[in-house]
């Protein structure tokens, strides 16, 4: 027997829901904390916050503080996911909605300051993950994707920035190789921020004729297109040759939409990219399919390659690498070295030396079984991590 529906109204409510003990609010002592000003905590994605008035003796006191209930969807839409973690910046708490309205809500009330509907009436829409904040001086601003757009808003006003891009947008649809008339791009998760620079992967059909994952990196000021990498190489580039020859003409994927971390220190971007389209079936696309399912580093200020490793050769099982690689510290014979750790859908975990990519703990590449599918050619090969914990 089904489960009769809601009403799409209430359904459509997309609540943002505060939990405080009477006493919280308050921050820690560090001079940089800004409470969770980047998407998934720091630029480490640590999702960790050092806040600690909150712990096992006293969670059971945790009651409503307030919520905030999201009502732009029109009367009788269908349902639709909010996926949105929010930011909090000096007490201003920052979140886009399942229709992509982007909001600022005062953290300590849950009133709102402002919202902003980037398509301007319009029916608009779409998965999202969150913003990102990025500030110069008195210059505050917002930056997110909305339909094939990236938007960049005064963090205190929520109006655009007319200097950024056209009138403050800049089109995710131009600089991918396909025509930008016959093409839909955006982010599921939020760009990171380096410098004046705003680094974005992309969401892409996994499907053929899905375009090139290319990351990007903008100029937070003016919009400005600063650099580019190829996930799918060009003839000439390091990985080109694991691809068939012409594969960079046509074939798609290899994007990043789990999201990045950020060494600012080093002045490396990590990341986690997903596998090529199409991409259960590949006999278009033979070869190992660099940089498919790879964490991949690359120089933050130029997109220079710096190393990657690929945890799936030649995917035919979707094993998109699903979340931002963890910037972590490993001790090794007393010892610190700065690491990277990377989860995988299929069950391991890779961690590598930050710096050199080299891994901190045995890999073997085992042979696996080949393909039955007509004109498949599985790789022989896949990389297993040695380590049981």
């Amino acid at each position: 027997m089904k489960q009769k529906r809601k009403p799409a109204n209430s359904i459509l409510k997309v609540f943002v829901v505060i939990t405080l003990l009477f006493f919280a609010g308050c921050k820690s002592g560090r001079d940089d904390d800004r409470t969770w000003a980047v998407y998934k905590a720091d630029a480490n994605s640590s999702n960790y916050s050092p806040l600690d008035q909150i712990n096992s003796s006293n969670v059971s006191q945790l009651q409503p503080a307030w919520t905030f209930a999201i009502k732009d969807m029109p009367q009788g839409a269908q349902p639709v996911i909010s996926q949105c973690n929010p930011i909090v910046v000096d007490g201003v708490l920052y979140a886009i909605s399942a229709k992509q309205w982007a909001y600022a809500i005062n953290a300590e009330t849950g009133k709102q300051l402002w919202s902003f509907d980037p398509f301007d009436g319009g029916e608009g829409g779409g998965v999202s993950r969150g913003v990102t904040y990025w500030e110069s001086g008195d210059d505050k601003r917002i930056l997110f994707s909305a339909g094939n757009y990236l938007i960049a808003l005064d963090a205190l006003t929520g109006k655009p920035i007319t200097e950024f891009g056209e009138k403050g947008k800049v089109n995710l649809n131009v600089g991918l190789r396909d025509d930008p008339e016959k093409i839909s791009v955006t982010l599921t998760t939020p760009g990171i921020i380096y410098k004046d620079l705003i680094i974005t992967g992309c969401r892409l059909p996994d499907m053929y004729g899905s375009p090139p994952g290319y990351i990007r990196a903008y100029n937070c000021k003016t919009g400005k297109l600063t650099w580019t990498f190829h996930t799918i190489p060009l003839p000439r580039e390091p990985g080109y040759e694991t691809w068939p020859k012409d594969a960079y003409k046509y074939a798609g994927g290899v994007n990043n939409w789990a999201g990045m971390s950020i060494d600012s220190k080093r002045g490396i971007v990590f990341m986690a990219l997903g596998s090529p389209s199409y991409d259960f079936y590949a006999t278009d696309r033979k070869g190992q399919n660099l940089y498919g399912n790879c964490a991949l580093a690359l120089d933050a200020n130029t997109g220079k390659y710096i190393w990657h490793y690929q945890t799936i050769h030649h995917d035919l099982w979707d094993y998109d690498l699903p979340a931002p690689p963890n910037l972590v510290t490993v001790k090794r014979d007393g010892k610190e070295i700065d690491a990277v750790a990377q989860i995988t859908k299929h069950g391991f975990v890779f961690v590598f030396n930050r710096e050199t990519g080299e891994p901190l703990f045995p890999i073997e590449e085992r042979k696996v079984p080949a393909s039955n599918l007509p004109g498949e050619e599985a790789w022989p090969t896949q990389p297993f991590p040695l380590l049981i914990v």
